[in-house]
């Protein structure tokens, strides 16, 4: 089974790409790490109840006043939550660690769950949906990584404030800066080859976009035929060794991209 990567930045259209291949022709499970992450924090789980542990005294506006569908509290004040954690100042850059550290195991956790049960169902391919795939790790794991993105910063900021009208030019600024430079997201999928990172540039309108990604989708299946997927599907261990295999050099291309921004970096 393939593990395809699909990543992008916040309003490049990464969520249309996703909607776009949960339906046919291509029908393929969609592992959504956002909406992961939202049940993992959904009140009376474990992780609800470290996020305001650690950050109601310092956020009174932290939780919503009405309680949650379950009962069992009252749901987070997202954008309160965003506020304190989105930015570049020392506080923000170590609440936004707290955050990621209670709710990354938790999202992972869910995903290899949800591979495994997609892989058990015979499907060719599985989308992981996972807006920061370079920056958590996952990118090693994908087969193939598809990137959404747009050439021109300013189009990204026009869809995000259109899409979410409550954020101020600051916030959306702050949004987008801590999703990473989707160009550079672009030119990093790119290096790891042929077949293995496809960019679909999302300028245009969404016909434009679909057009595109089936034209992509169609090359990707071209790699992985039918009878490569079900020889993978019906022998387990041959699954496995190729999956070694791919991580072991994703991996090197991984590490050969992060010793290069090193070196770049002391430059300065």
């Amino acid at each position: 089974m393939l593990l395809l990567g699909l990543t992008g930045s916040i309003a490049t259209g990464k969520s249309t790409v996703s909607s776009l291949l949960s339906k046919p022709p291509f029908s393929l499970p969609i592992i959504d790490a956002d909406l992961i992450a939202r049940q993992v924090v959904e009140p009376g789980t474990a992780g609800y109840n470290a996020i305001v542990r650690y950050f109601s005294p310092s956020t009174p506006d932290l939780l919503l006043p009405d309680p949650a569908p379950n009962g069992k509290g009252r749901p987070l004040n997202r954008p309160a939550l965003g506020r304190r954690v989105f930015g570049h100042g020392e506080q923000q850059e170590k609440d936004r660690k707290v955050l990621n550290g209670i709710v990354h195991p938790a999202v992972r956790k869910e995903m290899y769950k949800q591979m495994v049960w997609a892989y058990l169902r015979g499907h060719w391919a599985v989308v992981l949906d996972v807006p920061l795939l370079f920056e958590s790790g996952w990118e090693r794991y994908c087969g193939t990584i598809l990137v959404v993105g747009v050439s021109d910063p300013r189009i990204q900021m026009r869809r995000l404030r259109d899409r979410d009208p409550h954020l101020t030019e600051e916030d959306a600024r702050n949004r987008v800066v801590s999703q990473g430079d989707v160009r550079e997201k672009a030119e990093r999928c790119l290096r790891r080859g042929e077949g293995r990172g496809v960019v679909v540039w999302n300028d245009g309108d969404r016909e434009v976009l679909k057009r595109d990604v089936e034209r992509v989708m169609k090359e990707v299946r071209r790699r992985s035929p039918w009878w490569w997927s079900t020889l993978l599907w019906i022998c387990p261990p041959v699954a496995g060794v190729v999956g070694l295999w791919s991580w072991w050099r994703m991996r090197r291309v991984q590490m050969a991209w992060e010793e290069e921004k090193r070196r770049e970096k002391a430059k300065l």
